[in-house]
């Protein structure tokens, strides 16, 4: 019996056609002899609750479970897809594509990608939690994600353009910052820290673009936390910069460490708002970083794939 295919496919993300790169999907498919089914996601309203259909389908059959789309699609599949223990394949179409990159997936041709992941082999990949909920690119509080929200209500209201995602982010940086005052647990030893934003990296490929000596502390079972300290406006849009041109290792204003376990709490609040590769999310305090004890069974190809 022929192992079979559930491709959950996010038709808003990427430049691509929808209808296009589902015909490629199927048609590779088919071609090969293997039973498929296909979960459009039309809106994000509907991805979390298809993600879990096709993970319930899929154990069933103990079939593989597929998704198409950018970073966040990535997470809420992966989200689903962690504890069932099913093997998953990537096909990234978003913007930025940290994961897929970061794993040699391939971030062109859907077709391509499909018929790599035929003769893929299974590499364990290690996935970060913020009190349940899966990351695989970075986790995010304080000024970050205010950015990523305002970006995203720019975009919504002027178009997607560049320059509407510059603006956003300029007009963010010199207004109202957010100062959190942390307490923080950090593979058991307690510090204070006063930031205006907190991430935690779990991609070897964004923390070595921005030259952090712990990028490779990911590849060793570990997570890497980078704080901004409150700073002026025209500090802050320096460190922008610096973060642009791949030197915000070299700030002053920056903190780095790699943890194993971190417990946060935020002074005067129970709950906060964070962004989880690239989606905003709000969560009750205290949050609980760690690495999840089960990897991700991620398909990849043996070789290089072409775009």
């Amino acid at each position: 019996m022929q192992t079979k295919w559930f491709v959950v496919l996010n038709r808003g993300s990427g430049r691509g056609d929808a209808d296009e790169i589902e015909q490629m999907i199927r048609q590779v498919l088919t071609q090969a002899g293997l039973p498929h089914a296909m979960f459009p996601v039309e809106s994000p309203a509907q991805l979390h609750a298809l993600a879990r259909q096709a993970v319930s389908e899929a154990q069933a059959v103990d079939g593989i479970v597929v998704v198409v789309g950018g970073d966040g699609t990535i997470n809420a599949v992966t989200q689903a897809v962690l504890s069932s223990g099913l093997r998953f394949g990537v096909l990234p179409q978003g913007t930025f594509n940290f994961f897929g990159r970061c794993q040699g997936l391939s971030t062109g041709d859907a077709g391509v990608a499909m018929t790599a992941l035929l003769d893929a082999k299974e590499r364990p990949v290690q996935v970060g939690l913020v009190n349940q909920r899966v990351f695989l690119v970075n986790a995010s509080l304080g000024l970050y994600p205010e950015l990523l929200e305002q970006r995203e209500q720019d975009k919504q209201r002027f178009g997607r353009h560049r320059l509407v995602a510059l603006g956003s982010g300029l007009a963010v940086l010199l207004g109202a910052r957010p100062r959190l005052r942390l307490e923080l647990e950090c593979d058991g030893e307690r510090q204070q820290l006063h930031t205006t934003t907190l991430v935690i990296g779990n991609n070897r490929l964004q923390l070595e673009q921005l030259e952090l000596k712990e990028a490779n502390e990911v590849e060793r079972g570990r997570l890497v936390g980078i704080a901004v300290k409150p700073v002026g406006r025209w500090r802050m849009l320096g460190m922008a910069a610096m973060g642009l041109l791949g030197r915000l290792g070299e700030a002053q204003n920056v903190q780095s460490f790699a943890f194993s376990t971190l417990e946060l709490h935020v002074r005067g609040r129970r709950r906060i708002k964070l962004a989880l590769d690239g989606e905003i999310t709000h969560l009750a305090l205290p949050l609980r970083i760690r690495v999840a004890s089960e990897p991700l069974r991620l398909l990849v190809p043996g070789e290089p794939v072409s775009a």
